[in-house]
């Protein structure tokens, strides 16, 4: 107790001197920064009104040049003041600057346009107010701050127009010296807080940081616009140690020595009694506790308790070792012939054979596990530890305990039992596993792989062809003529005629190919060969795919039907230099379009030619659609003309790209590949709208054409949207003329196109059979469209002048056409020897070279004034 007395004395005296000594330091600290505080306080301010003089004069004077400029600058600019130099900027452009000498790189600095100062510079002409902002960096080196005055000039009606700003330069380390902030015996230490003036919730810019977070003593500095806050602490911060402390000490501990060595003594000698009256009672407690936690232990457990002197027959049992045994417990005697009646026949042997072998052994130690069979039937298995032992002066004894298991036993067959059960349900569930992971890998028609077991198979590949150790060929299947089976047959023909081509396949290939199926009517071969196996043979490659063509030509009967398809074969390598074994896939699948292309039934390779020709389709495709974004396509005009007057009749607006490298480009160029990216409606969209404008512009400066023909596709044919889009466009009737090859029309069930074109009509717009000649149409389809006009192909007009034949067969067409009411213009026509047989043989217009090439709108404007057709004749 006198100890805790004295401890609690010392921490509270520790304690008081303290905190007076953090009192005195605060007071001290609180008295530097207020110095500090009044000193940064007028040096901004006796910088401020140096400045605020030039700003009233600058507001008088808008046109003061340099010269005047430094004049009045130098003037303010004092051996004591902290301004670096003065700056202003009309119109917020640095035009006049004092010192120039070494300032020279601000000259023409614009705010506007300087992420660091645009800010503080517009704030200050929004405001018409003072701006300090900083410190920041300048464009010709260092950091200051910065004073940013508006300046207004007076403007009439007593307004006032912003002139620009003027920035005075105050040097941040001169500012910080001659505030005491950078004198080397300051004994504080200082965080200055509020960039650009923003106060306490401002960023830091001087300091470490170590004040702020330390319970600094703070105080604001007050600007002419905003705030800064001071913190500070002392050096090495408020954990100094107070100088009397080891005296007050020294005192404190003095003391406590005359209360407490007498106390010590004392205390000694008492404790070293209660110690020896401690350890007597603990031993007692502890021998009591001992015999009632093995009571418990006994009784918990169920334990029996034997106990026999070695060489006697008699034992001694405890009254749990009789209940176990299913005998009274009376306390009488028990022996071996007790125990012996109780053991299970089936357990006697062994059971007496482990308990003499405790006697005759080196171990000295008894453990055996048996079965008792009770007087009611009833089974227990017992298990039994023992071990021998011998006080001094007494035979030897034997010491054993019994406790019933037959729990333990029957929880331990039903854990083998659950536990074979078990195994036996895992068996299954692996069994499943594997047919599941076969079925999500296999083809469930044909037992083929499938697209995801190729997607591994290929991947593998693409780590063993990254590891140099494999090269592997891929040839990618389509079934021709397979759809036709499933639309006549149905379905199931179809999957009959899948699980023929797998087999086939299967037959095929040699061992070692991986066959999958990848899709509908999709089969994919894959042949991989190890690197130094030898190198893939491009030959037998080509013979599979052969043999594949000429076995898939087999017949499979099927309800009474000889069921035949074809295939056609792409074929990709990873064996040159350029090999990407992630892309055989896809390389396969363009060298089996082409494969199509060329008639099916047959194998492609894939090669550097189609690798080119993709690369220049991908490039066309994107400059097509890139086209059409920026306007390139354009509509030009061919002339057509009266064949008896030799008068233009109208005209035929033609696609054009204006391609920005390539020059104009004709639609031979790109109309494939529009047609593939399916924008072909949309540049017969873009032609019509031209066609229309530059039509409205030809009648406004009297041209005198009576009209345009503009070629229509299929697709747009198709579009759902077409006469909307007509009506909108307000053509007026008998202006315009739709052009149609002559297979467009023919498919008595497609609707939208039959629809479509009975709307054209109405809309006033004529429809002329474009091509003409070149396909297939019937007389019966002509009567049934009405065509305005027929355009005999260029291909049946240019023979005209040499074959007889075929000058008989154009008047066939001519005469056709008369005997319809359908005018016949004539393509082509490149001579005046073309124009006169075809005049001769009744040919109502002509179009071709022969007059006139497609030309832009503002050519045939002078074409057609100019007349030079007519030379030609």
């Amino acid at each position: 107790m006198a100890l805790v007395v004295i401890a609690l004395a010392w921490l509270f005296a520790e304690q008081q001197n303290r905190a007076v000594f953090r009192h005195d330091l605060h007071s001290e600290v609180l008295g530097e920064i207020s110095l500090i505080r009044a000193k940064l306080e007028g040096n901004i301010n006796g910088n401020i009104q140096l400045v605020r003089g030039l700003v009233a004069t600058l507001s008088t004077e808008p046109e003061m040049d340099q010269t005047r400029f430094a004049t009045l600058a130098a003037a303010l600019l004092q051996e004591r003041s902290q301004i670096r130099h003065i700056a202003a900027a009309r119109d917020l452009v640095v035009n006049l600057i004092y010192p120039l000498q070494g300032n020279e790189s601000a000259l023409g600095l614009d705010y506007n346009r300087n992420e660091a100062q645009r800010a503080a510079a517009l704030r200050a002409r929004d405001t018409a107010d003072l701006v300090l902002a900083g410190p920041v960096d300048l464009v010709q080196g260092g950091k200051s701050f910065i004073g940013r005055f508006p300046v207004f000039t007076p403007g009439p009606n007593g307004s006032e127009t912003f002139w620009g700003i003027v920035s005075a330069v105050v040097d941040a380390n001169k500012l910080y010296a001659q505030s005491g902030l950078l004198d080397p015996d300051l004994a504080i230490d200082i965080d200055l807080i509020g960039h650009d003036g923003t106060g306490v919730n401002g960023a830091r810019f001087y300091g470490s940081g170590a004040a702020s977070a330390n319970d600094p003593v703070t105080a604001d500095v007050i600007l002419p616009s905003g705030s800064w806050r001071i913190a500070a602490i002392p050096k090495g911060g408020w954990a100094g140690t107070p100088t009397n402390t080891w005296a007050l000490r020294l005192l404190i501990l003095l003391a406590g020595a005359l209360i407490m060595v007498p106390a010590l003594i004392m205390g000694r000698l008492i404790e070293e009694r209660l110690n020896h009256i401690r350890e007597l009672k603990r031993r007692e407690l502890q021998l009591a506790r001992m015999s009632r936690r093995l009571g418990l232990a006994l009784d918990t457990s169920k334990v029996a308790v034997w106990e026999m002197n070695v060489g006697e027959k008699e034992e001694y049992w405890d009254d749990r070792m009789n209940e176990l045994y299913g005998y009274p417990a009376d306390g009488a005697p028990r022996n071996t012939k007790d125990w012996e009646k109780r053991v299970h026949p089936d357990d006697l042997e062994r059971a007496n054979s482990e308990f003499n072998a405790a006697f005759t052994g080196d171990r000295g130690s008894y453990v055996s596990q048996f079965r008792i069979v009770l007087d009611d039937g009833e089974t227990r298995h017992i298990r039994a530890l023992g071990t021998l032992y011998k006080d001094a002066g007494t035979p030897a004894k034997m010491i054993g305990v019994n406790w019933d298991v037959t729990a333990d036993v029957a929880l331990n067959d039903e854990l083998k039992r659950a536990n074979a059960l078990t195994e036996a349900r895992n068996a299954e569930l692996e069994r499943a596993k594997a047919r599941i992971e076969h079925n999500a890998l296999h083809d469930s028609l044909t037992g083929l792989p499938n697209r995801r077991y190729l997607d591994d198979v290929m991947a593998d590949h693409a780590r063993q062809f990254a590891e140099g150790k494999e090269t592997a060929a891929l040839l990618q299947m389509d079934l021709d003529r397979f759809k036709q089976i499933n639309d006549t047959l149905g379905h199931s023909a179809g999957d009959a005629m899948l699980v023929h081509a797998a087999s086939i396949l299967r037959a095929t290939v040699e061992p070692g190919d991986f066959v999958a199926r990848v899709g509908g009517d999709e089969f994919v071969v894959v042949r991989r060969w190890q690197t130094g196996a030898g190198n893939p043979s491009i030959r037998g490659l080509a013979k599979l795919s052969e043999r594949i063509v000429e076995r898939m030509q087999q017949p499979l009967s099927y309800g009474g039907h000889d069921c035949r398809v074809g295939v056609s074969i792409g074929i990709a390598t990873d064996m040159d230099e350029l090999a990407d074994p992630t892309r055989l896939l896809v390389n396969a699948d363009i060298a089996l379009y082409r494969a199509k292309e060329r008639g099916r039934n047959r194998h492609q390779f894939f090669n550097d030619a189609l690798q080119t020709e993709i690369i220049t389709t991908k490039r066309v495709a994107d400059n097509i659609l890139s086209g059409l974004e920026q306007r390139q396509f354009v509509a030009h005009y061919q002339p057509q003309f009266d064949a008896e007057t030799l008068e233009v009749i109208g005209v035929e607006a033609l696609a054009r790209w204006n391609h920005p490298r390539e020059g104009l480009l004709a639609p031979n160029a790109f109309l494939k590949i529009a047609e593939e990216l399916n924008v072909v409606a949309t540049i017969d969209r873009i032609v019509l709208e031209q066609a229309l404008a530059d039509f409205n512009r030809w009648e406004e400066i009297g041209l005198g054409i009576p009209k345009t023909s503009v070629n229509v596709s299929a697709r747009r044919l198709h579009d759902d949207e077409l006469i909307n889009n007509l009506r909108q466009m307000d053509i007026r009737p008998g202006t315009v003329s739709f052009e149609l090859v002559e297979s467009i029309f023919l498919d008595e069930n497609d609707e939208v196109i039959t629809w479509n074109v009975n709307q054209i009509k109405e809309l006033g717009i004529d429809i002329e059979i474009d091509d003409f000649g070149t396909g297939y149409a019937s007389i019966v389809s002509l009567m049934k469209l009405k065509p305005r006009r027929l355009k005999i192909d260029r291909q049946l007009v240019m023979p005209i002048v040499h074959s007889a034949g075929q000058r008989q067969l154009v008047g066939s067409i001519i005469d056709i056409g008369r005997s319809l009411g359908i005018e016949v213009l004539a393509e082509g026509v490149e001579t005046m020897q073309h124009a006169k047989v075809l005049r001769q043989l009744g040919c109502n217009a002509l179009q071709g070279y022969a007059f006139a090439k497609a030309m832009s709108a503002d050519d045939l404007i002078e074409f057609v004034q100019s007349r030079r057709w007519r030379n030609t004749g």
